[in-house]
């Protein structure tokens, strides 16, 4: 077990699916756990209970991602209900499928919003909270790297943001001692995306290991990265995908 006790951390989008595994993931190994969601109240509280149980202090926040105010209201929540954040984990993400030539402009906004802009400014709000050896983890996708086939390019180009955010933001904040690292999940398996889903098979077969990861397993990446057991490691990035992008 790593030990995170006296850790206060900010998980976004944490009521459901690998963003519920790192709050709970982060709570099970000593730290004090507030997290974002923005509808799915009924699993936020559940999330909540659960880190509870687990003699943690747990906090829902309703926030939109894609709402600047928001997410200044949440950071200031976190803080005033944890007494300071130590840990950043930029989860919070939404999906668009579909080839460039036919996408809305909304919904490539939003997608924008939340996927790129969002972990800019829970990062902006969050950083000024961070003692040294503070930690901002973003959650990005395999299809930063490889995007092999067509109708994600969109969304994988707002994962692709991710890496150059990552890289900059960690020459930024080194000198106060604070790392920021980025995960890149493979095929997990959530409502989103689940293992008996129609591509399901096709998604298997591009992984070295044949199978679709578990939430749990991506967050056992996030809690590495929060320890001190990777006090050096910064601006790196972190496949966590069976293989799909080796």
């Amino acid at each position: 077990m790593i030990d995170l006790k006296g850790k206060r951390a900010l998980v976004t989008g944490g009521a459901r699916g690998i963003g519920a595994a790192i709050a709970l993931a982060l709570a099970e190994n000593g730290a004090d756990v507030a997290f974002t969601y923005q509808h799915a109240s009924g699993k936020a509280d559940a999330v909540a209970k659960s880190i509870a149980a687990k003699g943690r202090r747990g906090l829902a926040i309703q926030a939109d991602s894609a709402d600047p105010q928001a997410i200044t209201r949440a950071v200031d929540e976190a803080v005033a209900a944890l007494g300071g954040i130590d840990i950043l984990v930029n989860n919070a993400a939404v999906g668009l499928n579909g080839m460039i030539a036919d996408i809305e402009l909304d919904a490539y906004q939003t997608l924008m919003d939340v996927n790129v802009r969002g972990p800019v400014l829970f990062a902006k709000a969050v950083i000024p909270h961070l003692p040294k050896g503070g930690r901002i983890i973003s959650i990005g996708s395999g299809l930063a790297e490889r995007v092999p086939f067509p109708g994600v390019t969109a969304y994988a180009m707002s994962k692709s943001a991710l890496l150059s955010f990552t890289r900059g933001l960690s020459r930024e904040l080194g000198p106060q001692g604070i790392t920021v690292n980025l995960v890149l999940p493979g095929s997990t398996d959530t409502d989103a995306n689940p293992a008996d889903g129609p591509a399901a098979d096709f998604q298997r077969g591009m992984s070295s290991l044949g199978r679709f990861g578990e939430p749990h397993e991506v967050a056992s990446a996030v809690v590495f990265l929060a320890s001190a057991a990777a006090n050096v490691i910064t601006g790196a990035i972190l496949a966590v995908d069976g293989g799909a992008i080796a």
